[in-house]
């Protein structure tokens, strides 16, 4: 975590470097606060992975996605609308699907419970992110984020007995990569998720494993029927989530009563891009 991380620092400071200059104190501390969750979400939930299956793991940490919600109502003060909790209902399921429930074995161990808390600041992460946007400078945010969770990534190294592996190019490239990626992950969060809902971007991050999934079938796996269905679940969720209810007397974009206000039915569903 630490070398994947401050790498990532590193790139996004490269990438950044022009404006670094003129880091505000509102950067340092967005900064800070989305890096210590990145931290212990991605923490936790290797900490739980050394003694639970992945597919346990992934299982617990689909309960993520109904926290957003409730903690973006707890933080902005705004209720998500009904299709929006559908839309979250629907991506957990199909998230939980994709788990493989059968396989899962519920000890409830140290392993479980690091993986629970490690739900909390994923979370947490993606209602800061929410919170910020807009507020602060997308690469300051980005490069100081990515520098805290790796630094404290390093920190931790003594409080879980670990120390720094013989030099290897294999380890230094999977660094370089793993860090690369978690530079673009990381910067795209920051710049999407100032036009859409913590919610809406949590439904977004489901598809996840749906593309990993997509991925391992080309490599030669084969998905079970059962993850097919949580795919599935997942992208109507999507969907769902971006109906909005129309109500009686709304027009539509030209200007004319829109279709069906004369009718018995009350309300009616359109797309929109943003809540």
């Amino acid at each position: 975590m630490g070398m994947r991380f401050v790498t990532a620092g590193i790139i996004s400071a490269l990438v950044f470097a022009r404006v670094l200059h003129g880091l505000a104190w509102k950067d340092l501390a967005a900064g800070s606060a989305i890096g210590v969750m990145i931290f212990l979400g991605y923490g936790l939930q290797t900490v739980g992975l050394q003694t639970i299956n992945s597919s346990t793991s992934a299982f617990i940490t689909a309960l993520y996605v109904p926290l957003v919600p409730i903690l973006q109502w707890m933080v902005f003060k705004k209720p998500p609308r009904l299709p929006t909790w559908i839309g979250v209902g629907l991506a957990f399921v199909g998230l939980v699907l994709l788990a493989d429930p059968g396989s899962v074995g519920f000890t409830f161990g140290s392993g479980e419970i690091a993986t629970v808390l490690s739900t909390i600041p994923i979370a947490a992460e993606i209602i800061l992110i929410g919170w910020f946007a807009g507020k602060v400078h997308l690469g300051r945010v980005t490069v100081v984020q990515l520098l805290v969770a790796g630094l404290l990534g390093f920190l931790a190294m003594p409080v879980v007995g670990e120390e720094l592996p013989a030099f290897s190019w294999v380890w230094v490239a999977a660094s370089v990569v793993l860090g690369a990626a978690s530079c673009l992950i990381q910067l795209t969060m920051n710049w999407a998720q100032k036009s859409i809902s913590p919610t809406r971007a949590t439904i977004i991050y489901a598809a996840e494993p749906v593309w990993a999934a997509i991925i391992g079938r080309v490599a030669g796996d084969r998905l079970p029927p059962v993850a097919i269905v949580g795919a599935v679940f997942i992208a109507v969720g999507a969907l769902v989530s971006e109906l909005k209810p129309r109500k009686r007397g709304d027009s539509n974009t030209s200007g004319e009563p829109a279709l069906g206000v004369d009718n018995p039915t009350p309300v009616l569903l359109h797309l929109e891009q943003t809540d």
